[in-house]
């Protein structure tokens, strides 16, 4: 019998065990590296170890919930994913029942689209990408991997954005803009022209950041 196991027990991974036990699917708790956190309890589920019990013959069933977040470039979420990819494991697409999924949205292995969420028809989530708390995804909308658009950012429709790119809370990105891979947008960001790759963007209208 499968069982479900999030990878990471600190805020995000929470969100997601709420958006999980919302939508009435059995957890069967955490992995964390913390070792003080093991035996704990968090929203009544137990914090099982750390991904050393990923080792165990008898777990390899273990469907798993990536629960690192992000607040930049991503890179732990996509190492973690793709080093257990790599070993065999499955990732669980999650959909807290609180969103709305419009028609023809295709949401790829280890996706995340949390309370509140909407995207429209047509869009394309990429796997290991987050939909997080109330951000809003317009028609034919393609996010790439392992993206994060934070909680109540906005993207109007036909916006394409590349691998690993964090769009801030709240930010607000044009119709048809193209965001490259690697980007950073800023909080409370208006972005209304392209976004080049691996650069951060910020303000209104957003600007490039000087980095050093």
């Amino acid at each position: 019998m499968t069982s479900i196991v999030i990878i990471g027990a600190g805020g995000h991974g929470k969100v997601l065990a709420a958006a999980l036990l919302r939508a009435n699917i059995r957890v069967h708790g955490f992995l964390d590296a913390d070792a003080a956190l093991t035996g704990k309890s968090i929203l009544g589920l137990p914090v099982l170890g750390d991904d050393v019990l990923l080792n165990d013959p008898q777990n390899a069933h273990w469907r798993l919930v990536n629960g690192i977040g992000s607040i930049g470039r991503p890179a732990r979420r996509r190492e973690l994913f793709e080093r257990l990819k790599e070993r065999g494991f499955v990732f669980q697409t999650v959909v807290d029942p609180t969103s709305i999924i419009g028609p023809e949205v295709e949401l790829c292995e280890g996706s995340q689209v949390l309370a509140g969420a909407v995207i429209q028809p047509g869009a394309y989530i990429g796997r290991n990408s987050i939909v997080n708390s109330r951000a809003s995804i317009d028609h034919d909308v393609t996010l790439g991997a392992h993206v994060h658009v934070a909680p109540g950012a906005v993207l109007s429709g036909n916006v394409i954005v590349g691998d690993e790119v964090h769009i801030g809370t709240g930010a607000a990105v044009k119709q048809g803009v193209r965001i490259g891979s690697g980007a950073i947008i800023g909080v409370g960001a208006a972005v209304i022209a392209d976004v080049a790759q691996d650069s951060m963007v910020a303000g209104v209208p957003a600007r490039p950041l000087l980095q050093g």
